[in-house]
């Protein structure tokens, strides 16, 4: 549309321009060659009819003089004044001669010259040419002026209405001229656009993920050029992601072949473990020690190998729901109890029954166990779980975990779901496997909610999980 509109505007300004010099030209030969045409027939008369003059003339003779001069145009349009030392006589008795300008006279009593003016009146223009009339000196010498001055008038009727014609074909030229601009500009918007929109689309195509979008190359010229970058660079990204995806696809199935190699022996050791341990007490110090610290590190690496299979199977995409309506109160208390929290974590949940909801009682289990485990590992006691709903809407449920620590540090915040993040880059071990908060961001994701983590105003951290409420019936709400 701009670049129509610039074509229509370049067009009529181009129209205008020209259709104004020819105008004016136009204009000024045919007045001119009408001004030449009455002068010269002028001339022509008083030059003829000048010598029967007597000197000096009387009125009879002026007037005589002025009707002769004024038969020399047959339509009987010319009106003249012919004047003698202040005695005026016009062509038609009783014309007030209201066109001759002082201007007029003015010249024709300071020079010999034939003068010529145009004057507009009641929406008329004329002609009006004043002379005086001389004789020519002996042999050619001095001419020597009669005193008398003849004026003329003519109307340019004709010259008008050949004027108004012009401007009438001038503004008829200019609708076809800008039509044909607009023609001209949509040819030339679409043999530009057309590329151009192209490469929106396949830029699009490429934004959406089908990296093997080309373009169509026609012609030599920069848009052709643009094209052929774009298809060469389309080129390069799609082998460079290829090759990426490889990668990752060759490092997941690394990791999740290694951990599913690494569960029979873990599962061994930790047999082995737990028989050493029910003999610690029967063994020497020293050996005891060993026997404790080979178990706490068969314990460790064989939540790790959980871990990472755990997170393959979210790579992979193999990680599936298993929803089932449970009363979410109830979960949370199971799953502090199973892993003798009951007492360590003060908790803001609602009674029996109050507040039921669709998740996978395994992923919420994992959650609140990562969670309330971080806090407790990382934090500082009380710790305190609690679970709401976004009152008055009830579409979701709110898990809220603080501890009354030190918080997390500003620079950390951002990068606390990442996986094997570590704040302090010196330290290579912790208690967890660097994992948990990752595999519970992966889970709340699952349901179709958020988590979010923060710093509370009075001193600790605390993590909000988001989740959709979903119930195969109505059931109340509530917290205590």
């Amino acid at each position: 549309m701009r670049l129509v509109v610039a074509f229509g505007l370049v067009a009529a300004l181009a129209t205008m321009t020209t259709g104004a010099l020819a105008f004016r030209e136009a204009r000024n030969g045919v007045l001119k060659q009408s001004q030449d045409t009455v002068i010269a027939q002028l001339r022509a008369q008083v030059g003829r009819l000048a010598p029967d003059v007597t000197y000096p003339p009387s009125r009879q003779a002026l007037q005589k003089f002025a009707v002769d001069v004024a038969r020399a145009e047959p339509a009987g349009t010319w009106r003249v004044l012919v004047r003698y030392e202040g005695i005026s006589e016009t062509s038609v008795p009783g014309d007030p001669f209201g066109e001759l300008t002082p201007a007029v006279r003015d010249a024709v009593d300071s020079s010999r010259a034939t003068v010529f003016q145009r004057v507009r009146d009641g929406g008329r223009t004329s002609l009006v040419v004043g002379m005086s009339v001389v004789f020519g000196g002996p042999t050619g010498g001095i001419p020597v002026l009669t005193g008398v001055q003849v004026f003329l008038t003519v109307p340019q009727t004709g010259e008008q209405a050949s004027v108004d014609a012009l401007v009438t074909a001038v503004e008829r030229a200019m609708v076809p001229a800008l039509g044909a601009a607009v023609l001209l500009a949509l040819f030339a918007a679409r043999g530009v656009l057309r590329p151009v929109r192209a490469l929106r689309r396949a830029t699009r195509s490429i934004a959406e993920g089908h990296l093997d979008t080309r373009l169509e190359v026609n012609g030599s010229d920069e848009l052709a050029d643009l094209s052929h970058t774009f298809n060469e660079t389309a080129a390069a990204l799609e082998q460079s992601v290829a090759e990426l995806r490889a990668m990752e696809a060759r490092a997941r199935r690394f990791v999740a072949d290694v951990s599913h190699e690494l569960r029979t022996p873990l599962a061994a050791m930790s047999a082995v473990t737990d028989v050493l341990d029910e003999e610690a007490g029967h063994l020497d110090p020293d050996t005891a020690t060993a026997v404790r610290l080979i178990s706490e590190e068969t314990v460790k690496l064989a939540r790790l190998v959980e871990d990472l299979m755990e997170i393959s199977r979210f790579d992979a995409g193999a990680a599936v729901l298993h929803l089932d309506e449970i009363d979410l109160a109830e979960s949370i208390r199971r799953t502090l109890a199973s892993r003798g929290w009951s007492d360590e974590v003060e908790t803001a949940l609602p009674g029996p029954d109050e507040l039921r909801g669709r998740v996978d009682p395994r992923r919420l289990d994992v959650v609140v166990a990562n969670l309330v485990g971080n806090a407790l590992r990382h934090g500082a006691r009380p710790v305190r779980i609690g679970l709401s709903t976004d009152a008055p809407a009830v579409t979701s449920v709110i898990i809220e975990v603080t501890d009354s620590g030190p918080g997390i540090p500003a620079d950390v915040l951002p990068y606390v779901f990442e996986r094997f993040y570590k704040s302090d880059s010196a330290r290579t071990r912790t208690e967890g496997s660097g994992l948990g908060l990752s595999i519970t961001e992966e889970n709340v994701r699952m349901h179709g909610g958020t988590i979010r983590a923060a710093n509370r105003p009075e001193g600790g951290a605390v993590f909000t999980v988001e989740l959709p409420l979903r119930r195969d019936e109505s059931a109340g709400s509530g917290s205590s």
